[in-house]
């Protein structure tokens, strides 16, 4: 495989992927208009309306070392695929040299620019609040599983 030199790190020509499974709850509002987040939490409240998952099998803390990497590569065109009940959402954002990713129970994908350790993306194009509402019925449901992709390519 031939690789690509990105600010002195190698860079696989396809792109880097990690997935995590979570499932629904019926907390589930799906209303935030500027974020998305996966829990490995058990537990969700109203407060939690970014929240679309629970029971996640892992943070950001626990994606692969190199998912991690090139999350934190400014410019690092990110893809996330959220998989629910035969439907897929798609959102489009990007990486950033300031992300710690060092949350071991959290994952968000933020449309801001802002970073704590639980941020894995920014600049989204996509939040919570722009979930299908027939989606985000299934989420509402304990027995729903989902899978969130993530897909990091070089910029």
């Amino acid at each position: 495989m031939e690789n690509v030199r990105t600010r002195s790190r190698t860079w696989p020509d396809a792109a880097l992927r990690d997935r995590v499974a979570f499932r629904g709850h019926p907390m589930v509002r799906a209303l935030h208009p500027t974020t998305i987040e996966i829990t490995t939490e058990e537990h969700l409240t109203e407060r939690g309306d970014c929240i679309i998952g629970v029971g996640a099998d892992k943070g950001c803390a626990g994606l692969t070392e190199e998912v991690r990497q090139a999350l934190k590569v400014d410019g690092a065109m990110v893809t996330i695929g959220i998989l629910v009940a035969g439907r897929r959402v798609e959102i489009k954002c990007r990486g950033d040299s300031r992300l710690t990713l060092s949350n071991p129970r959290e994952i968000v994908v933020r449309r801001s620019t802002y970073v704590d350790g639980r941020t894995i993306a920014i600049g989204a194009d996509f939040a919570a609040l722009d979930i299908p509402r027939r989606v985000v019925e299934r989420l509402k449901q304990d027995s729903a599983e989902g899978v969130f992709e993530i897909e990091v390519t070089q910029p």
